[in-house]
């Protein structure tokens, strides 16, 4: 991809943003993932281990 057209794309998504109404942009943000989750941040990991605790911790009762 030319440089010149990385610049063109990223000037007509701002365009396209810049356009969207107050409500639209409320929506999008909504649709989007909690980065509260630290699966979020971190994949797969955290809740696999999170998974093996909780099954080490029954199993020894």
């Amino acid at each position: 991809m030319d440089r010149n057209d990385y610049v063109k794309y990223l000037t007509e998504e701002m365009v396209k943003y810049m356009q969207l109404s107050k409500q639209e942009k409320e929506q999008r943000k909504a649709a989007k993932p909690s980065k509260k989750s630290s699966s979020y941040w971190f994949g797969m990991i955290p809740l696999a281990l999170k998974m093996i605790r909780r099954k080490m911790k029954t199993s020894n009762h």
